[in-house]
């Protein structure tokens, strides 16, 4: 058995003040979503994926303010991917934990509206569980927007460097969906990561893993550091969280290779989670059962 990862590239994606080719950058999707589904169409694409008939949550990351933050061009062209495939606007919810972090980010707020829906945790009437979900090492509150308005997810994650965790991709992502991620960042947040993915309110709804690899910062993450940011251009598609996971990680220590820095183990910072969550049976962690597509538009 293997899983497929998808790694797709742009050319000439950002202008001289970084802004992004939307052009390019839609194609990255309708690219992306072909070589990964195998369908000819974007609606054959998107029903391989998801069910068409139910609310979808693009949980986006928004932590690191707007230099290192899921854009909103990017997260809006993706959405719009789906909408083509046959997923009506207002099924589709764009969510981060704050309203403050989304607008920082560049996000504008839009709630129980008929089109698109962007908005927080903290939101009025949103908010997280009463009851606490008790998982293997973990015991946290979800957010209301995972545990009760979704019906399918969609992990999309800026790949960062971390300080603590080795890197920051797509399981990791879901640490914004619970009210204390705080508590899981000893022991390079392992088990904690594999852990809360294997949760049900995670696992059973988690359709695609999307990596924001458009700017990766690879060293002294997860705050923005211009010296070590690239603007790399890519995206990394999977319906395997594990081995799209792992490719961000060899992503990283390529980076960090070309930039002359130790690797994350040789740091005491690898992100051994990865491999927590390949044990307990989440997807591939292992370059002999990953098929990586490659491609450059």
């Amino acid at each position: 058995m293997s899983s497929q990862v998808i790694i797709i590239r742009a050319k000439d994606l950002f202008d001289s003040n970084r802004d992004i080719n939307s052009v390019q950058l839609t194609r990255l999707f309708q690219k992306g979503f072909e070589l990964l589904t195998g369908a000819q169409t974007i609606t054959d694409s998107i029903k391989t994926l998801f069910d068409t008939r139910t609310k979808i949550g693009i949980k986006i990351n928004t932590i690191g303010g707007r230099q290192i933050s899921t854009r909103p061009e990017v997260s809006l062209c993706l959405a719009r991917h789906l909408t083509k495939g046959g997923i009506r606007e207002k099924n589709i919810i764009i969510w981060d934990r704050t309203n403050r972090e989304l607008r920082s980010a560049g996000y504008s707020l839009k709630i129980n509206q008929s089109g698109i829906n962007i908005f927080g945790t903290d939101s009025n009437a949103v908010g997280y569980d009463k009851n606490l979900t008790a998982h293997r090492s973990i015991g946290s509150r979800f957010s209301v927007i995972q545990s009760r308005l979704i019906s399918q997810s969609i992990s999309m994650a800026i790949l960062k460097d971390h300080g603590l965790a080795g890197i920051t991709a797509g399981m990791k992502n879901y640490f914004g969906s619970i009210h204390n991620p705080n508590k899981y960042h000893d022991f390079n947040c392992d088990p904690f990561v594999a852990d809360l993915f294997d949760t049900p309110v995670i696992k059973t709804k988690h359709r695609l893993t999307v990596i924001d690899a458009l700017t990766v910062q690879f060293h002294k993450g997860p705050a923005f550091h211009s010296q070590w940011a690239e603007d790399y251009g890519a995206l990394i598609m999977s319906t395997d969280p594990v081995a799209a996971d792992y490719s961000s990680w060899m992503l990283i220590e390529k980076l960090r290779k070309q930039h002359g820095l130790p690797t994350l183990s040789e740091e005491q910072r690898e992100p051994v989670y990865i491999n927590t969550a390949a044990r307990l049976g989440l997807g591939f962690a292992e370059s002999l059962n990953i098929r990586i597509i490659k491609k450059e538009i």
